[in-house]
């Protein structure tokens, strides 16, 4: 027998063992594909119908979807015989090398998912965070891009973002104006009291409840504070803010009230 009669012999042998197992592997391969666009399909479904938001649905998609198609090529190769142990340490390795290469990264995506998902805050939102109050312009996996009401743009990292603490400014649809008046130890408090209360009541952005609230604070070194707390739609809440400081200076002035402010006396002494 000749070496080329050998080697025929030895291909049909392992034509013979693994065609079966090729064609079994390129059917349950199709299949898997097919099953696994349907699993996708309903994933998102389910995320649409949970209200997940919409930036977030098809990443979430494509990770499931990569992450299924690996499991099904693993098995795929254990069924025509590859060896499939080293192969998932060698992808586990790679994995940990760059997942420890990334660390930052994932941080920051596994932030973004949390913010994305918890919804701590959404697009259109005032917050305050990491020392930056601006509006939620955009919410990426990665970073969070806010603009500043001067028109500068932040772009804050989701890790450190979503761990740490969050005011959402605007989410609640009524705010609260607090303000400080003062006035001198000379004037007469209820002549005051009666403007503030005048002024509040003539505002009709002012809200009637939660009621308006006007008392004495303190006795300060050279004033007589009021606290002012008033109510407002969260739109109407530095329209109110700077209008109401005006009016109170104006009523202030043309009713003889006067509005202490720091002063200091310098004395001069001639010695011979």
């Amino acid at each position: 027998m000749d070496q080329a009669q050998v080697y025929t012999e030895e291909a049909i042998k392992l034509a013979m063992e693994y065609l079966p197992k090729v064609a079994l592997a390129i059917i349950t391969l199709i299949i898997g594909f097919s099953i696994i666009k349907s699993i996708v399909n309903a994933l998102g479904k389910a995320l649409v119908k949970r209200e997940v938001d919409a930036s977030l649905v098809p990443f979430l998609k494509s990770i499931t979807n990569a992450l299924l198609k690996v499991a099904l090529i693993i098995a795929i190769a254990s069924m025509v015989g590859i060896e499939t142990t080293s192969f998932v340490a060698i992808l586990g390795a790679a994995g940990l090398a760059v997942g420890l290469a990334l660390q930052g990264s994932l941080a920051n995506f596994a932030g973004g998912v949390l913010i994305l998902l918890l919804k701590p805050f959404k697009v259109g939102d005032v917050i305050t965070a990491q020392g930056f109050t601006a509006l939620v312009h955009e919410i990426q996996i990665f970073h969070t891009i806010l603009k500043t009401p001067d028109k500068k743009t932040v772009i804050l990292p989701n890790g450190p973002l979503a761990n740490s603490p969050i005011t959402n400014i605007t989410v609640e649809p009524v705010r609260r104006v607090d303000f400080t008046f003062g006035i001198g130890y000379n004037d007469d408090i209820d002549k005051a009291k009666a403007i503030l209360n005048q002024l509040i009541t003539a505002d009709e952005r002012i809200l009637k409840d939660p009621a308006p609230f006007v008392a004495v604070a303190e006795l300060a070194d050279s004033s007589v504070n009021f606290v002012v707390r008033v109510w407002a739609n969260g739109g109407d809440f530095w329209a109110v803010h700077f209008d109401m400081i005006e009016n109170v200076k104006k009523t202030f002035d043309k009713e003889g009230i006067s509005i202490p402010f720091p002063q200091m006396d310098a004395h001069i002494y001639n010695e011979s």
